[in-house]
């Protein structure tokens, strides 16, 4: 296979030319760096090493690895950030699902074995709560969603519909994934203690992390994202309808709140219904996009073996 490691950077001078080299002496000579704008020597030790640069044209690591997919044209790409928290040594184990043509995309589970200071205890609590939240939400056995060390197809990097700009971008790489129809497996992997501080703002981007989480549920499953309205409508409907029944047998009347709690209920009712109405026309889809990626996938390799035969 024809692989690309490509490398996110803003500000990695200390690490970035021990992750180059380490590549390099592991025989992948073909190293794409995509650079924030650093204000350090990242860029000037990158290109020293022989990896090739490109200056992002926007902010953000979401923003850079949607620039990069749309450059690159590789078999495979190996996202890893630049700080030294992951082991290039650690490459094949990403590649190997893949070379086994079990895996279209393959995740670095970090939780498997982490250094000790890799996390502080609030990263650590958060990326639990957020991956739990995933398992709860999606009902996909995943427990690293937030991994910056991944392998993908070109048939997955070309297809995903990316628009997260900063660090949901991981987030939604794994839900565009599932979504399209791709098959994604995790890999235990080793993660290191950073070198320099975290760009992570534990608070404000572990809210946009959730709320991604949420928000692209409806890509993956519309249904879901319906049934979470209707209950909330039909639930509230419940709550006021309560507080009605018990009044009315006080001899207390409320005749528009009763109408409001009707409405609710009903409102919650329609909701779910259209939920599942969804669910059953993106599953359909979903099973077709199957199908097309299966078809897809043997012609190719047809048309390989053609081409052998021929040589």
């Amino acid at each position: 296979m024809d692989v690309c490691i490509l490398i996110p950077t803003l500000n990695e001078e200390k690490s970035i030319g021990d992750v180059i080299d380490r590549f390099i002496k592991l025989g992948f000579t073909n190293i794409f760096v995509i650079d924030g704008h650093s204000t350090d020597r990242t860029v000037e030790i990158a290109k020293s090493k022989g990896a090739k640069v490109v200056l992002q044209s926007g902010k953000g690591k979401g923003q850079a690895i949607i620039e990069a997919f749309q450059i690159l044209n590789d078999d495979v790409v190996v996202i890893i950030d630049g700080d030294g928290t992951y082991l290039p040594e650690e490459v094949h184990k990403l590649l190997e699902p893949i070379e086994k043509g079990i895996a279209d995309h393959v995740v670095g589970n970090r939780f498997a074995n982490f250094e000790k200071g890799a996390f502080t205890r609030l990263n650590l609590i958060g990326n639990k709560i957020l991956n739990f939240l995933f398992r709860v939400i999606y009902g996909i056995e995943l427990h690293d969603i937030l991994s910056g060390y991944r392998a993908l197809t070109r048939d997955v990097y070309k297809n995903v519909e990316l628009k997260k700009h900063g660090f949901e971008i991981e987030t939604e790489l794994t839900v565009e994934t599932l979504a399209k129809g791709f098959r994604i497996v995790e890999v235990p992997i080793t993660y290191k203690k950073r070198h320099g501080r975290t760009k992570l703002k534990p608070f404000r981007d572990g809210i946009r992390i959730a709320l991604t989480i949420y928000e692209l549920l409806r890509r993956y499953s519309p249904g879901r994202y319906f049934y979470f309205f209707g209950m909330i409508l039909i639930l509230l409907g419940v709550f006021l309808g309560t507080i009605v029944v018990y009044d009315w047998f006080r001899h207390v009347t409320h005749y528009l709140l009763a109408i409001l709690t009707a409405l609710l209920i009903i409102s919650g009712m329609q909701v779910l219904i259209f939920g599942v109405m969804s669910d059953f026309v993106f599953r359909s889809n979903a099973e077709i996009r199957k199908e097309l990626i299966a078809v897809r996938n043997e012609i190719r390799k047809l048309r390989e073996r053609m081409k052998d035969s021929i040589r």
